[in-house]
């Protein structure tokens, strides 16, 4: 008997760099069998060395460079490369990548999946009407629409207008085996200069931009130190990841005499570890999907602080996993802080019912098998599940 045919699937991001997004890119080439799929990544920017993630050999990586503005004048190259590659699935990711399914509907490429993974860093809401009308001009050519949160899918099916038949819930997944607590005694991460047990950590990870919105964390922590003498004897912050709030961040800790107290050790390959050391993980993010990061601290046993925003209040229970803030409120953040420090106990509480949700909730293995549905073209079988 002839050997199946694999199905080649072009999974197309902006950038192929440090993220969540790239993350789940990352899990569904490693994940999915590799006697069905074969894969390429191809970047409309840049790839970094996040690739080094992907551990299958037979991936096929492509940059276009893109300079700032519309992809119009690389639609000829993408069409050539399209029809060169033939694949049978076109994986789109975020209004950036939209705007190749046309030139994939052109190219005969037959399925065409679109995945939407947060808001657009200049529209943290979703009520820029001009991208609302870009979706809607590019939907007759997407032939099935991923939402990972909630608040996205119902935006897809109010705002958009795509029918529930063309749609599907998949909240991202997590390895709870590699994202896991602590066995023993919990050690700093190298070249971290706090200890943990000794100082109490808390910290986020994530890219320092505006929709993160780290800054609104070191104001928060400056403020509790003001607060609360005690707190500077022992908490400690950390900033994990890289970006243009970087200045920001250490402006606010500066000004406060507090960058000694903080460690921003810039984009880190070693995650699981910087998790583990936390005794508490903080989101304050002004606009969110479903939080790879936030997913993971979870999956580490952490209690969590996180801003009432996106699909965030889908994974975190007020005061059973963790507490939510409104966006932007740095007293209400600085009080959330102070509770957690003030009684670890309850905290670590939360924390353990949060590995618990994550070990139900969100594993890894089911959203890769609702892909695999779906790549495979049966999208009835992708049914939409629950955000968490």
């Amino acid at each position: 008997m002839a050997e199946a045919k694999r199905r080649r699937i072009v999974h197309v991001v902006y950038s192929f760099g440090v993220g969540g997004l790239e993350n789940v890119i990352v899990q569904l080439v490693n994940r999915l069998p590799a006697d069905r799929f074969e894969h390429v990544v191809l970047s409309l920017t840049t790839i970094s060395d996040f690739r080094q993630r992907i551990t299958r050999e037979d991936v096929r990586f492509i940059e276009l460079n893109k300079p700032p503005g519309h992809a119009i004048p690389l639609y000829p190259r993408l069409f050539r490369l399209l029809r060169e590659l033939r694949p049978d699935v076109l994986h789109t990711c975020n209004l950036a990548a939209l705007e190749v399914v046309p030139v994939a509907w052109l190219a005969g490429v037959p399925l065409r999946v679109h995945a939407e993974h947060g808001w657009d860093a200049h529209d943290p809401q979703g009520k820029n009407p001009r991208y609302q009308r870009l979706r809607r001009l590019y939907r007759p050519f997407v032939s099935h629409y991923v939402a990972v949160s909630r608040d996205l899918d119902d935006y897809l099916a109010r705002a958009i207008g795509v029918p529930a038949r063309r749609r599907s819930l998949i909240a991202n997944g997590v390895d709870t085996d590699l994202f896991r607590p602590a066995a023993g005694a919990v050690v700093a991460p190298p070249g971290c200069p706090f200890e943990p047990g000794r100082h109490w950590l808390v910290g986020t990870v994530g890219r320092l931009m505006t929709v993160k919105n780290q800054p609104l964390l070191a104001r928060a922590f400056v403020r509790a130190l003001r607060e609360r003498p005690a707190f500077r004897e022992t908490a400690r912050l950390l900033i994990v990841g890289e970006g243009p709030l970087r200045a920001e961040v250490e402006s606010v800790l500066a000004q406060a005499d507090a960058m000694d107290l903080a460690w921003l050790p810039g984009a880190r390959h070693d995650i699981p570890a910087v998790l583990r050391a936390l005794d508490l993980f903080v989101l304050p993010s002004q606009a969110e999907g479903t939080s790879c990061t936030l997913q993971e601290a979870m999956a580490c046993g952490l209690p969590v602080v996180a801003t009432a925003v996106g699909g965030t209040p889908d994974l975190v229970e007020q005061g059973v996993t963790g507490q939510l803030v409104p966006s932007d409120d740095e007293a209400a953040l600085a009080a959330a802080l102070l509770a957690a420090f003030d009684d670890p106990a309850r905290a670590r509480r939360f924390g353990q019912i949060a590995r618990e949700r994550a070990l139900v909730r969100f594993g890894l293995d089911a959203m890769v098998r609702v892909y695999s549905d779906l790549f495979s073209g049966r999208p009835g079988a992708a049914v939409a599940r629950p955000a968490v």
